[in-house]
């Protein structure tokens, strides 16, 4: 029987070997990106790679999801790799999809090369048998929580119940059969540090989509005929700003609106005006606190020019919660790969301000994202570029790999271990429950 390092070493090889053809996926993703249950093509193609290495799947799930396999007539703890397929809207940026505007300036493509990397490692090198559970291998839609509008409209369709992936998939299943979740993410070099997981937490967030109504005239000729819905946004925007002295800094709470629909011609009062907003914070508590605030200032907006709003608040993603175990494990695999030197030192008290859908997972089960380099630029600005792939993908597969052994050898003792001292914060019921009582949609006449 071969020993955990010498298997971690068959798997690795298998990555190493075959790393152009993973390299390639990622490279594909990346040249043709698509948003949010919007990526029939990005997975498509993870369903070809999926049937290339015969692993049996489902696809189609919260619309664009894939969800494949390994070992899946084994008993025992299932460990799940996590992709993300979507991409951002960055018109700026010189790779952005010249009618969509869509560009892959987050790295979610390389997550799917990761994805492929790590299936095809541990498939190909024959370390499956050794292993004492299951690996779900899923391409995960719509991370990126945009084009609210639009997905509001799939939910009033039927089509969805909400707005991100991975809570989608939580409600419809997917994840009964998964005992906790691993994913890296792309970025650039820190301080000579390349690849690592530091723990900690995340902000969590709602999302609110609102119309401003007035009434239609003609801007020149009668505009007191009318009821200016922009200015009932900017009215209302102003007194979003002037909140922002009651915020409390330790509650890092960021709203962040955007003008969707300004009106329709220059020569007519507008009488319908959209905004998108995060309402973001530490905890649940100040986010609800922020989000009674901003309602506030949107009825005053409304009530200052005689107009009306309808503020439709949706379920955004709860604040992230990083498995010190899972953590561990991540960064021992990174220092056997790198070396200590290039390793992210661990910081469990770090808190990060932006807001991810693998935070409502990590409320029912122990859930990790490390990080690796090979990025340069800012992330979701029009300069992010990842220019060197083997580090982007190749590496952080084979650590992903390597922890699965960790994991699932020796009759799983690892896995099984860390399932007997988790204590998730809550239960899938509660979850969706606490999901459902953010939905409110009112409609305010000023």
């Amino acid at each position: 029987m071969l020993s955990k390092e010498e298997l971690k070493k068959k798997v690795c090889e298998v990555i190493d070997r075959d790393s152009e053809w993973i390299i390639d996926v990622a490279r594909h993703i990346a040249a043709n990106p698509e948003t949010g249950f919007r990526e029939v093509e990005t997975a498509r193609l993870v369903t070809e790679k999926f049937t290339e290495m015969g692993i049996e799947f489902q696809d189609s799930i919260a619309i664009t999801g894939v969800k494949g396999v390994l070992n899946k007539d084994v008993s025992g703890p299932t460990v799940s790799v996590l992709g993300e397929l979507d991409a951002l809207i960055v018109p700026a940026h010189p790779d952005s999809h010249p009618q969509t505007g869509a560009v892959h300036a987050c790295g979610h493509n390389a997550q799917i090369g990761m994805l492929v990397g790590v299936a095809l490692g541990l498939k190909k090198s024959g370390v499956l048998s050794s292993l004492g559970g299951r690996v779900a291998l899923m391409a995960v839609p719509a991370e990126e929580y945009i084009e609210i509008e639009y997905r509001d409209g799939l939910r009033r369709e039927g089509k969805l119940s909400y707005l991100g992936g991975k809570p989608e998939m939580i409600k419809l299943g997917h994840f009964d059969d998964v005992d906790m979740a691993i994913m890296t993410h792309t970025g650039k070099e820190r301080d000579g540090y390349i690849i690592g997981a530091r723990g900690g937490t995340s902000n969590g967030s709602i999302a609110k989509h609102i119309q401003f109504i007035g009434k239609s005239a003609h801007a020149g000729a009668a505009p007191h005929a009318g009821i200016n819905a922009l200015n009932a946004a900017n009215i209302a925007l102003a007194a979003i700003h002037a909140q922002r002295e009651t915020f409390k800094e330790e509650d890092t709470v960021r709203v962040h609106p955007i003008i969707t629909k300004g009106g329709g011609s220059v020569n007519a009062v507008p009488d319908d005006v959209r905004i998108e907003t995060f309402v973001r914070g530490k905890t649940i508590e100040a986010i609800l606190d922020a989000n009674e605030k901003v309602d506030r200032a949107l009825r005053a907006g409304a009530l200052a020019v005689g107009g009306s709003v309808r503020i439709t608040t949706l379920p955004g993603y709860f604040p992230m919660i990083s498995d010190g175990n899972l953590r561990d494990l991540f960064r021992q695999n990174s220092v056997s790969l790198v070396g200590e030197e290039k390793v992210i030192p661990v910081d469990p008290s770090h808190h990060g301000t932006g807001s991810t859908d693998l935070g409502d997972l990590s409320q029912i089960m122990p859930c990790l994202c490390g990080y690796c380099a090979g990025a340069t630029g800012m992330m979701h600005g029009s300069d992010f570029v990842i220019e060197d792939y083997e580090l982007a993908v190749v590496a952080p597969a084979k650590v992903m790999a390597m922890m699965i052994v960790d994991l699932l050898t020796d009759g799983a003792a690892a896995a099984r271990e860390m399932m007997a001292e988790y204590r998730p914060p809550m239960t899938k019921q509660e979850y969706l429950s606490q999901v459902e009582g953010f939905l409110k949609e009112e409609e305010y006449q000023g």
